[in-house]
């Protein structure tokens, strides 16, 4: 009991630690990226936060996946470092005994990532697509931020606006913008632009007080005009939310759903989560053997080559079902099996390595040879 208690309280303290260090590098990772395309106008400057959040919850399956296979590596490698585990194996006890502990703490970290799966990524996932999808469709001119050039939704526009109005988010002052259609380029500047529904679902940009300028100037069909009013199609509005995509779908409407390779290979990411956590934690038991002699980041460069062959295994067998190649069911247990047959062949291969040179083993081999030298040197005598 008190062994427990020791191991997994430091199997805690090394996982706290793990989990800070990898959390951190991961919020800085997605912050830059959020921001980045906040830069680009590919996302709102107020959803920024939302974004990360979501995307932040997204990747946290995979951290504390990381983070558990690295503290139950680092513990059992540190006993064998500081030979606590010369120790163990000289009081009788085996390797074995290690996976009670390791399996107690382990499923707690488990079901958090079987909730997390199941139940929050495909939650965030959704409100991510909201944000996202909201954003794209936008009014051009809304998306527009002052003193910044930027290309419509349709990329054959180019606009600009000096200042937007106080009085209203759709009014903007001192417009520019530039059309190419079929070749033809077509620029518009107005002091006051407004955006102006048509009741069918479409949006149109009233400039006043303005200039208009088509073809290439030199040329004969340069035109240039100046008008008091101008309109023109900028966007045609579609439903803010339109069908639910698959990685958005709850678990239980993935289920109930007809069957089809999109949907298997979502399930079977979220299914791949939970059981890669428990199989790596059994799999760290037997690989943390290291020499007291030796150093240990080895072990450990092993563990991380490990860990992401597996990742991207499951990602290729994702793969294989979203592209039909194979099915749900042949698809989502043949690697888990294998992983789970390798610990068990690396337990066996360390249960027979401490048999066979366990320090009592060894201590009565020699005793028994002693005593046949004994006994040799006395019927030589007689």
């Amino acid at each position: 009991m008190i062994f427990r208690r020791a191991l997994q309280r430091e199997m805690a303290s090394v996982a706290g630690a793990s989990f800070t260090v990898l959390f951190s590098i991961l919020v800085t990772w997605t912050l830059i990226s959020i921001l980045g395309k906040a830069a680009g106008g590919k996302v709102a400057s107020g959803d920024v936060l939302a974004l990360i959040a979501f995307a932040v919850l997204n990747y946290l399956p995979t951290i504390l996946i990381l983070t558990s296979f690295i503290s139950v590596l680092v513990v059992i490698t540190r006993s064998y470092r500081d030979s606590e585990m010369v120790v163990w194996f000289a009081s009788g006890q085996s390797l074995t005994r290690w996976i009670s502990p390791v399996l107690v703490f382990s499923l707690p970290l488990a079901i958090l990532v079987a909730v997390i799966s199941l139940v929050a990524i495909p939650w965030a996932q959704l409100k991510s697509n909201e944000f996202t999808e909201r954003f794209e469709k936008r009014e051009d001119l809304q998306r527009v931020a002052p003193g910044q050039f930027r290309e419509s939704a349709a990329a054959d526009r180019v606009f600009f606006v000096e200042s937007s109005a106080a009085r209203s988010s759709t009014v903007v002052q001192n417009v520019f913008v530039n059309t190419v259609d079929q070749g033809v380029t077509t620029t518009v500047v107005a002091k006051e632009g407004q955006i102006e529904p048509d009741g069918k679902g479409g949006q149109y940009l009233v400039l006043k007080n303005g200039r208009r300028y088509q073809g290439t100037p030199g040329k004969p069909d340069f035109q240039a005009m100046e008008f008091e009013r101008y309109r023109m199609r900028v966007a045609t509005q579609a439903p803010v939310m339109g069908d639910l995509k698959v990685q958005g779908m709850s678990t239980a409407a993935l289920i109930a759903m007809p069957r089809n390779p999109y949907a298997d290979a979502e399930l079977q990411y979220r299914l791949t989560w939970p059981i890669m956590c428990v199989v790596l934690m059994l799999l760290a038991i037997p690989l943390g053997f290291v020499n007291p002699r030796a150093g240990a980041s080895a072990n450990l460069i092993l563990a991380l080559l490990i860990f992401f062959t597996y990742l991207n295994l499951t990602k290729a067998a994702e793969q294989a079902v979203k592209q039909a190649k194979v099915g749900f069911g042949m698809a989502w247990w043949p690697l888990h099996a294998l992983v789970l047959l390798a610990a068990l062949a690396l337990f066996a291969w360390r249960l027979n390595i401490h048999h066979r040179w366990h320090p009592l083993l060894l201590a009565n081999a020699w005793k028994r040879r002693r005593l046949l030298q004994s006994a040799a040197v006395k019927e030589g005598a007689k």
